[in-house]
């Protein structure tokens, strides 16, 4: 060491925060009184914010004349009052379980505005038709399990999804990752045939892609892919009427994007050596140095997006296919009289909650000069770096008056007796040093950080969910699950 500071600067990831989190952000005293009385870790969700999200992809479908339905995709948050809100719109959601078909029937969805996705076990598959749900199916074979359970059953024709995957533009092959979901384009007859064999307990109603990437261009030769298959569906006297393009719409984290530039790029630069580690253990997110040269791949969700949400959704319908006499694709949807479906979960929960973790010790520790912050939370209460998303936490004081030199860089790490438990591998930069009893909040959780990998590893309850909502200047709340779209502001019935 020759004496200098490790960290030269502070390196900020500061979270975007809109009116309504940052009011809550804000509300010091609310969230102190909350963990006081449920405990830490803590997720606080924002119902009312999901309405908000639909009407913003909703006016997207506006502005192109479409229409068709949004399905909020349930698996990434749990919450029952978001489920119940979103209820009380005009939007559908998309189920990929049981369990989760049951909570949508349960929170005020009626049939017609649930569609069944992803692998499906017979409990699951029978629910879906007796209540005449729309089912997404991957293939002919379960085209044929779902066809034998209907007429097994003596139930109505099930509306079905066609899921195709696989897609190609004229001789170059764009999209490389194999899916295990869908029935490749190039097998499409196959499917059709299974369809046409199975009229009398099956109705096509549209076909849908699953494109597990953030490529607009991907997902354009995907939709466009899907337009050929409808008219391979009409040639057959097949009347599809709808395509889905699922989700993957994205959320932009961070406040400002030249703090992700500077930060990506410092971390390249810590890998390589030429700076002081980023991460706990030189940790390098995916990137290696190997012989002076960087190997790997930034394994990081571009935290910050200049195109995301229904502004991503706006950008895809704009694209045009080349194929169809390069007209965009929103206007062929049009002219077809299609529907648009679509799936978007991380989209609709961004800005809709936070997650609350009291700081229990502060120590130094190690030669990096950062301060080890000890909180009552588990890495899997708070999973935003098993997503990707790098984000700085915010600094909510005991009592309202912040304190303390700063800015300072800490390490967060759980409340597990484990060496990996890390709410993140990230040397954080705080504005000032955090005290025992002082909150972190992290800021935009409800996107599958709450509870997708939650778990109750030692015996360490899974954190508890509450709603709050704005009544005039104060925030009320109630448990997740009391929440109801009639709830009074006042919060009496």
């Amino acid at each position: 060491m020759d004496g200098r500071p490790l960290y030269l600067e502070p390196l900020f990831l500061e979270p975007r925060l809109e009116p309504r989190l940052r009011s809550l952000v804000a509300a010091t005293e609310t969230l102190h009184t909350l963990t006081d009385a449920l405990g830490s870790p803590l997720h606080v969700v924002v119902p009312d914010r999901i309405a908000e999200n639909v009407e913003r992809f909703r006016s997207v479908y506006r502005a192109h004349h479409l229409s068709g339905q949004i399905f909020y995709a349930h698996k990434a948050n749990r919450s029952s009052a978001l489920l119940r809100r979103l209820a009380a719109t005009d939007a559908g959601v998309d189920v990929a379980s049981l369990e989760e078909l049951q909570h949508a029937l349960g929170a005020g969805f009626a049939a017609a505005r649930i569609v069944a996705t992803g692998p499906k076990n017979p409990e699951f598959l029978w629910l879906a038709a007796r209540s005449g749900v729309t089912v997404g199916v991957d293939g002919p074979a379960e085209l044929d399990q779902l066809a034998t359970l209907v007429r097994k059953h003596s139930l109505d024709r099930v509306p079905v999804l066609l899921r195709l995957s696989g897609f190609e533009t004229s001789g170059v092959r764009v999209l490389s990752r194999r899916s295990r979901f869908g029935t490749p384009v190039a097998q499409a007859q196959e499917l059709l045939e299974a369809v046409e064999r199975h009229g009398d307990a099956v109705e096509p109603t549209g076909v849908a892609f699953h494109v597990d990437t953030m490529s607009v261009a991907e997902k354009a030769t995907a939709l466009e892919g899907c337009l050929a298959v409808l008219e391979a569906c009409r040639s057959r006297g097949l009347r599809p009427r709808a395509v889905d393009v699922g989700g993957g719409f994205g959320v932009s984290y961070l406040a400002h994007r030249e703090q992700w530039e500077t930060y990506t790029s410092e971390l390249t630069a810590a890998v390589m050596g030429r700076r002081p580690p980023l991460a706990w253990d030189g940790h390098g997110y995916g990137l290696r140095e190997e012989s002076g040269t960087l190997r790997g791949a930034l394994g990081l969700y571009p935290a910050h997006r200049s195109v995301a949400g229904a502004d991503y959704l706006d950008e895809l319908l704009a694209q045009p296919a080349p194929s169809l006499g390069g007209r965009p694709l929103a206007a062929l949807l049009l002219e077809h009289l299609y529907d648009l479906y679509t799936e978007p979960g991380r989209a609709l929960l961004d800005q809709c909650g936070l997650t609350l973790a009291k700081v229990l010790e502060v120590r130094a520790q190690g030669t990096d000069g950062a301060l080890l912050v000890r909180l009552a939370a588990k890495a899997d209460d708070i999973a935003l770096e098993d997503h990707g998303v790098l984000m700085d936490p915010v600094v909510v004081p005991r009592g309202g008056a912040a304190e303390g030199e700063g800015p300072v860089a800490v390490h967060l790490f759980g409340s597990l007796c484990l060496e990996s438990d890390l709410i993140t591998r990230r040397t954080v930069f705080l504005p000032r040093r955090p005290a025992p009893g002082d909150l972190l909040a992290f800021a935009n959780t409800a996107g599958y950080a709450m509870d997708f990998h939650a778990t109750r590893a030692q015996q360490q309850p899974a954190a508890r969910k509450v709603a709050a909502w704005q009544d005039g200047d104060a925030w009320r709340w109630c448990l997740d699950d009391q929440f109801w779209p009639i709830t009074p502001s006042g919060g009496v019935q």
